[in-house]
């Protein structure tokens, strides 16, 4: 079995209803021994990564669907673990690499005169910066996750606009008030795509 089929999970919906939620492979399963032909024909499943519906064909035995699926993932990128580590130049101990830094002489006099000097200093710099980069595409990842399956599934619900508008301000309790009358298995997804879409300050 093709190991990106378990670490790709995804939500499946029938109508409102989620019928199925975990690695593509138990999904999949789970829905072929569950349904029959007339409701796999209306089953919608989602990437829970990207919010997006994931195109399968229920055609055949279960393991003619696996078989498929496995085939269509070794043609994606990203789906093969690359555990060799890359060696680098520089101090192996502390996986340190020298390069050179333009700065105009204000820069270097301010780096001096912080603690640690102005190695230690970048290096805090830069790593705040990349914790602070990574926060924001979180926020982002989350907020195009939740408005791909919220097009899909909710574009007709009462205040979906309003909901869309305060899932991007970054509001989260209107974005509660605007999603709180929907149908529950649909309202709860939508709540667990958008948990990394705001601010912990809210």
């Amino acid at each position: 079995m093709n190991n990106a089929l378990t670490r790709f999970y995804c939500t499946a919906f029938l109508g409102v209803r989620v019928v199925a939620s975990g690695s593509l492979q138990h999904v999949v399963t789970t829905v072929k021994d569950a349904l029959d032909d007339g409701d796999l024909t209306q089953l919608l499943l989602f990437d829970d990564s990207t919010g997006k519906p994931i195109d399968v064909d229920f055609r055949g035995k279960t393991d003619d669907v696996l078989k498929r699926l496995g085939e269509q993932f070794d043609d994606l990128p990203g789906t093969e673990m690359n555990d060799q580590p890359t060696r680098r130049v520089g101090r192996p101990k502390l996986g340190v690499v020298s390069g050179e830094v333009t700065l105009l002489p204000r820069h270097w006099e301010w780096l001096k005169s912080q603690p640690g000097g102005a190695s230690v200093t970048l290096r805090k710099l830069i790593d705040e910066a990349r914790r602070a980069g990574d926060k924001q595409s979180n926020i982002r990842e989350s907020q195009e996750a939740t408005h791909n399956f919220m097009t899909a599934m909710a574009g007709n619900f009462h205040q979906y606009e309003e909901a869309l508008r305060a899932l991007y301000a970054g509001d989260l309790d209107r974005f509660h008030d605007f999603i709180d009358d929907w149908a529950p298995d649909i309202r709860n997804h939508v709540k667990r795509l958008a948990a990394n879409a705001f601010s912990k300050e809210h």
